[in-house]
């Protein structure tokens, strides 16, 4: 346990290449440098499901094992040391996970799914303090309506690009809000980044914000 005068950290290292939850950061002020993965490194493979896995399990599994990573990253690469956030996102419906698509067919055939239907979208955040401890990692499990969308609707949607990099191929925070019935959850975790618990993990590490 760290003492309880110990100074706090000014910035956290951020390891995710997306502009959502740098944008969620920033929406909560606190300061980050980007801690990206390696030319060398195998990000992919970190998000292979496992034979029968449940998406609560994986998407925390995933995103322990991206801490674990980004933790190997920093220290190999002489860094200034400080706490390092890391989330994963995954859609799952029918307990099949939706990660991001393929392609633009495998964001449509994705995306036909989940229309008319409530599914579900979890977003496990971990932080690894400075001095290299995994804090316990959180889950936010958010409800997310689709309204009945016609085919057209969705290739059109399909064919702005958007879908591709995104779980179950779709951003609420863009176009895809007009298909969006309803949510029973966090807004924030269904874009990538549960505010309320990476403010809380945060704050357990110590950082100035």
């Amino acid at each position: 346990m760290p003492a309880p005068f110990a100074a706090p950290h000014p910035f956290v290292y951020l390891a995710s290449q997306s502009p959502r939850r740098q944008e969620l950061l920033r929406q909560l002020g606190v300061r980050y440098e980007l801690l990206l993965p390696r030319p060398d490194e195998d990000a992919e493979a970190l998000e292979a499901e496992l034979p029968g896995e449940r998406a609560h399990h994986y998407v925390m599994r995933v995103c322990v094992a991206k801490a674990e990573a980004a933790r190997a990253r920093l220290v190999a690469g002489a860094h200034m040391v400080a706490p390092v956030l890391v989330a994963d996102t995954t859609v799952t419906i029918d307990d099949a996970i939706l990660g991001k698509p393929a392609d633009p067919a495998d964001a449509l055939a994705m995306l036909t799914r989940l229309a008319g239907r409530e599914h579900e979208v979890l977003t496990a955040i971990a932080v690894v303090d400075a001095d290299g401890t995994l804090l316990q990692p959180a889950l936010s499990s958010s409800r997310v309506v689709f309204a009945a969308v016609s085919q057209d609707a969705l290739a059109r949607y399909v064919a702005s690009g958007e879908p591709l990099g995104k779980a179950g191929a779709y951003g609420i925070q863009g176009r895809a809000a007009e298909f969006v019935e309803r949510i029973d959850g966090s807004y924030s975790g269904i874009m990538g980044l549960p505010l309320y618990e990476t403010a809380a993990l945060l704050r357990a590490a110590r950082i100035d914000f």
